[in-house]
């Protein structure tokens, strides 16, 4: 068509779902994870026609959100993917792991293209009312006019990178994606502006620091979401203070620095909880202190705390503060290391923070010293051969479940991006989808993924999205044919047999799935050969899993850490 002889034609008006893929495209998101449906073609179409945008087409919606969410754990803060499903199952499905990115403050953008605009509230197909998903994103964005949508994934995106990070929903009606309409334009807005500490309060927080003689550092996920890693092992060099980890701070400091101190989880030892308890003054930064990481408030800190999140309601949550700042964790560190000088008068961190690994490894070396050599394996003997074999810049994704403590507490994590396992949702079967965001992220490294049976059992489909996609990822899947943690508290706590919750007499064959979806597979029974299967798994040519047979009577990692020795 064109407006006078002289004119170039006009370009058509592109479709809303080209418009909202362009828009991301502009954002720097450049990887969707979804299940196409009807709903969804127009979407998958522009998608499909932009060179830079690549579609991975998942096996359940379940997996789609932790892919998401892997992706943007491995890479620089603010860094993100999207996610697109169908409305009702699709979307519901998807809820899990969007839960699971907001305990956690991880940025997603989640597009859930929704019945048509004006069934919107008649109970279409598949239709559940918009306000379902509320209380699982940040922020859920309805698209009540067509012009309006672009302008709905820019809102989006800033709310998402805006700190504290988190998943957001757009809810855009499937009728809208392919008509043409002109979209709204939006101003730009920088979404990333960092939350500055106060002057006065820095300078109160400085000096309860300084003034003790053994402080510690509990190191949260804000660490990792602001960049911060760098920062917290200076400002824990300056103050010679020990770091303990959350399960959300875990490879924040490097886990063979001489001040990391151990990981504050269920499986927490007595010596980490009693140098927690001992010390004379506590920084707690970038964590909210949650109920999971502290066993319900239980794990004693010390009353001088200065507590840093962005999360304002989170302060006197459970501990109540000498000093409260509600403040960027990376900024917050680097103005702390400024107003502190180096207190030669303080109990060395060093020693304090050896003299928990130590105790720490000893009371591991004692269980497995225990075992009879034709006894099936444990849990942190085969994580120990696994850490072995896989090298120190890999990426490595732990799923949840029981064997994860044992992998808190054994499997050393060395960066911030280096290491990713669920926070206080703690849902299980995330493991492999988040490897295949991980990988996705980050093709160049590397990827890993560690899971148990039951995990893995929860995500398995997903190992038909490895070789269906071409994801280069070695799973390692410790296999007891039970879902243990549940089995021996059953039995501990409530008179039920032993292995009440297991499979002994339905054994899993995870070589036979794996290989049924066309993924290289072994099967190890014995610790020293461990390693080597690892090890000839990273090195094939595509996906690979690794099937290591553990004792489901093994000592639950929370009871032995803790159990007087």
């Amino acid at each position: 068509m064109t407006t006078d002889d002289d004119s170039v034609p006009a370009a058509a008006t592109p479709t809303v779902g080209e418009a909202v893929v362009d828009r991301m495209l502009d954002h720097g998101i450049d990887t969707v994870f979804g299940i196409p449906g009807k709903q969804t073609l127009p979407m998958n179409r522009a998608l499909a026609d932009r060179p830079s945008a690549r579609f991975v087409v998942a096996r359940h919606e379940t997996a789609v959100s932790h892919q998401a969410w892997g992706y943007a754990e491995t890479r620089e803060p603010g860094t993100m993917a999207a996610t697109v499903v169908i409305p009702g199952p699709g979307d519901m499905n998807a809820m899990n792991g969007l839960k699971n990115a907001l305990n956690d403050t991880t940025p997603l953008l989640h597009v859930a293209v929704e019945t048509e605009h004006e069934v919107r509230g008649g109970d279409g197909i598949h239709e559940t009312p918009p306000d379902t998903y509320d209380n699982v994103v940040k922020e859920n964005i309805l698209v009540e006019n067509a012009e309006g949508a672009a302008a709905a994934i820019d809102a989006a995106i800033r709310t998402a990178r805006e700190q504290p990070q988190g998943p957001v929903r757009v809810g855009i009606p499937k009728d809208f994606l392919a008509s043409r309409v002109e979209q709204a334009e939006v101003a730009p807005v920088d979404p990333r502006t960092q939350q500055r500490p106060g002057e006065d309060a820095v300078r109160e927080a400085a000096e309860v620091l300084a003034g003790a003689n053994e402080p510690v550092i509990v190191a949260g996920g804000g660490v990792r979401r602001a960049g911060a890693s760098d920062e917290l092992v200076a400002f824990a060099e300056r103050l010679d203070a020990p770091v303990v980890t959350t399960y959300k701070g875990k490879g924040t400091i490097p886990e063979d620095h001489p001040l990391s101190a151990g990981v504050l989880c269920g499986a927490s030892s007595t010596e980490l909880r009693d140098l927690l308890a001992r010390s004379d003054a506590a920084l707690a930064v970038g964590s909210d202190l949650d109920a999971v990481a502290t066993g319900h408030w239980s794990v004693d800190l010390p009353d001088d705390l200065v507590h840093v999140t962005l999360g304002a309601d989170d302060i006197g949550e459970g501990y109540e503060p000498a000093v409260g700042l509600v403040a960027d964790a990376r900024l917050t560190l680097d103005a702390l290391r400024e107003s502190i000088s180096e207190n030669p008068s303080a109990a060395s961190g060093s020693e304090r923070a050896g003299s928990v690994r130590a105790a720490d490894r000893a009371r591991i070396d004692r269980l497995l010293d225990s075992r009879e050599g034709d006894e099936p394996l444990t849990s942190p003997g085969t994580l120990r051969r696994v850490r072995d074999a896989v090298p120190e810049e890999a990426i490595v994704t732990a799923d949840a479940g029981g064997f994860r403590l044992w992998t808190l507490v054994t499997f050393a994590a060395f960066g911030p991006q280096s290491y990713v396992n669920p926070g206080s949702w703690a849902t299980m079967g995330t493991g492999v989808p988040s490897a295949i965001g991980a990988k996705l992220a980050n093709p160049d490294q590397d990827v890993v993924a560690l899971a148990g049976d039951g995990g893995l059992m929860m995500c398995i489909h997903e190992l038909h999205t490895l070789a269906a996609e071409d994801v280069d990822v070695t799973v390692v899947a410790l296999n007891n044919d039970d879902y243990a943690i549940i089995s021996e508290e059953a039995d501990r706590t409530y008179g039920f047999d032993p292995g009440t919750y297991g499979w002994a007499d339905t054994a899993l064959d995870l070589v036979a799935i794996a290989e049924g979806m066309d993924v290289d597979a072994e099967r190890v029974t014995d610790g020293d050969a461990v390693g080597p299967a690892v090890e000839r798994a990273m090195a094939v040519d595509g996906p690979a899993l690794v099937e290591v047979i553990t004792d489901p009577q093994e000592p639950q990692a929370s009871e032995w850490m803790t159990r007087e020795l």
